[in-house]
């Protein structure tokens, strides 16, 4: 039987320093860089009330997010992006 391929969204990643500071050290499939990073957002209470796909980022998340202290969901997923390797 031939070894199954892991999906790239299912493969460990390496992560930034910045990144580990809000989703916790690595190595971690990209899916659970996301949930980690969501359980964070909401326990924060980092989501825009009046807007849910906005994040305020706090400090942490400014860092990950390149110095922008607010990004909407999608933008949020380019930005960590650069945080895995």
């Amino acid at each position: 039987m031939a070894d199954k391929k892991v999906s790239a969204f299912m493969k460990p990643m390496i992560i930034s320093a910045e990144l580990a500071e809000v989703v916790g050290k690595g190595p971690m499939p990209r899916s659970e860089v996301v949930k980690a990073l969501w359980v964070y957002i909401k326990k924060n209470n980092l989501q825009d009330p009046k807007n849910k796909r906005n994040i305020n980022a706090d400090a942490a998340l400014k860092k990950v997010f390149g110095g922008k202290s607010v990004v909407n969901m999608f933008e949020m997923t380019k930005l960590v992006s650069k945080h895995l390797s």
